[in-house]
């Protein structure tokens, strides 16, 4: 039987079995092939396409981190600190029993990380306050290990920033800076920094969250607005960089999540501010070395599903009022608490990040339109921004035990408890216990609250809570007022 007859022999079995006899290349050049091998074949072929766009991908963060990685510098602060000693040895009793001399300072020094960016013509370096703050020296030193004269131009405690101006930079490239408003959930960044003293180390991760309020590690308020990412950072990357995959920081490592309040562990939890914000008082520290924000003097909080209708306006709509800060623009200007603010010269207001953003990088006197909504009605009220103060720590609380309501236990305010809890206020009732997993724990109510109000309605007295909150069944929905370190809140209890 001649080659050709026994071709189109096994032609026509392959086209009448179905079998389908394929050829393919696998990565490493191998051909392999034989009946069954066209679903094997695509296999191999997607395979292929997958290889090439995790090697574009590769080549892509490669390429991100060669642009960044030059413009990236370490930051040692030295700094003057006492020994721990030194508070006991101030007691005079103590230095003349002992015949103590001048007690004796040392010196440590702090490593942070930071990047060089070009403003006005001018080069600076960025990092955080914290890395900085106190130092008697500070030395930057670039990638190929030049030292670059360096000292603190200005800082930002709002943004932990820190803008240090520096000499001898020009051969030193500035970053390309990205837009931090276009981030979303999942793009891939880079973290470039000094970690531990290891100089220029390159994580990666992604986007984890966006709009996070992180506590600070004081206690004195908040960071606001942060981007939360997986990418490793560990002590020394503070002040470096957070990449995207084209090469622009969108961020500045900052804060790193290692443990609960009760201990537990965690991982890949750290937060970056925005460069966006950075940039914006960056502006302000070049040409005053110091950042001046407006302020509008109200303590507000975002509206909930269920709020809006009960408040007179859209859902998702408008952010709401929580309490007034007495003598501040907003009191001055007539606003109250309850009030929904809809509008700042007309630019609609959707979120609590939206009207800070909106007030606070106005001028300090500057006067604004506000639309507010009150009682269903909506009217515009003018006001005078003042300045903006430090934001200050919220005291704690400590649960006791009592009667339950809504998975709310409440006491009348008592001196004992209104010590306890630094109340200075004697009306409403004060939370002094909440059921794990009930509506009101969800709802994040904790004891030394003080309830104020049930569905608008005043409570001055255990009384007056008893009797509004008979008649409402475990799953109605309830609408708290509350007063929380002596600020007013609502909460809305689904």
């Amino acid at each position: 039987m001649g080659k050709l007859t026994r071709a189109l022999i096994v032609a026509l079995l392959v086209t009448a079995t179905g079998v389908a006899v394929t050829l393919a290349t696998r990565p490493g050049g191998k051909t392999v092939g034989g009946p069954g091998m066209g679903s094997l074949g695509a296999v191999a072929n997607a395979q292929t396409v997958q290889d090439e766009i995790a090697a574009s991908g590769q080549a892509a963060i490669k390429a991100a981190i060669n642009r960044v990685a030059p413009s990236v510098v370490k930051v040692e602060a030295a700094k003057r600190t006492g020994s721990p000693w030194d508070t006991l040895l101030q007691d005079p009793f103590l230095r003349r029993f002992f015949d103590l001399g001048p007690l004796g300072e040392r010196e440590v020094t702090s490593i942070g990380s930071g990047f060089v960016v070009e403003h006005g013509g001018v080069r600076y370096v960025l990092t955080n306050a914290h890395v900085v703050e106190g130092a008697i020296a500070i030395r930057v030193t670039d990638k190929t290990g030049k030292d670059l004269p360096a000292k603190v131009l200005g800082t930002d405690a709002l943004l932990d920033l820190a803008v240090v101006a520096i000499e001898d930079a020009l051969d030193v490239p500035s970053v390309t800076v990205g837009d931090s408003d276009l981030l979303e959930i999942g793009d891939w960044v880079i973290a470039i920094g000094n970690p531990l003293g290891f100089s220029h180390t390159v994580t990666l991760g992604i986007v984890s969250a966006l709009g996070r309020d992180v506590p600070r590690p004081d206690g004195s308020g908040y960071y606001r607005r942060m981007i939360q990412t997986d990418a490793a950072i560990n002590p020394g990357n503070s002040g470096g960089p957070l990449v995207n995959a084209y090469g622009q920081v969108v961020g500045m490592n900052t804060i790193i999540a290692r443990s609960t309040g009760s201990g537990v562990a965690v991982e890949g939890i750290n937060f970056a501010v925005p460069i966006n914000e950075i940039v914006r008082a960056l502006s302000q520290i070049a040409v005053h070395g110091k950042v001046t924000r407006a302020w509008l003097g109200v303590y507000i909080q975002d509206i909930l599903p269920g709020m809006a209708s009960q408040l007179g306006v859209a859902a998702g709509h408008g952010v709401l009022v929580a309490d007034v800060v007495p003598g501040g623009p907003a009191a001055e200007a007539g606003m109250k608490a309850g009030d929904v603010i809809t509008a700042v010269d007309g630019r609609p207001i959707r979120d609590t990040n939206a009207l800070q953003l909106e007030v606070m990088y106005r001028a300090v006197g500057e006067e604004v339109l506000v639309t507010i909504v009150r009682d269903g009605s909506e009217i515009s009220i003018p006001a005078v921004l003042g300045e903006r103060p430090e934001e200050v720590a919220s005291s704690a609380a400590v649960p006791p035990r009592g009667e339950e309501k809504f998975g709310l236990t409440v006491a009348a305010i008592t001196p004992e408890l209104a010590n306890q809890y630094g109340l200075t206020q004697t009306e409403g009732v004060i939370v002094i216990a909440v059921a794990p997993g009930s509506r009101a724990y969800w709802a994040g109510l904790t004891a030394g609250d003080v309830v104020v109000e049930v569905n608008r309605n005043p409570v001055s007295s255990i009384a007056d809570w008893n009797e509004l909150v008979a008649g409402i069944g475990d799953r109605e929905e309830v609408f708290l007022t509350i007063v929380r370190s002596g600020r007013t809140q609502f909460v809305f209890l689904r």
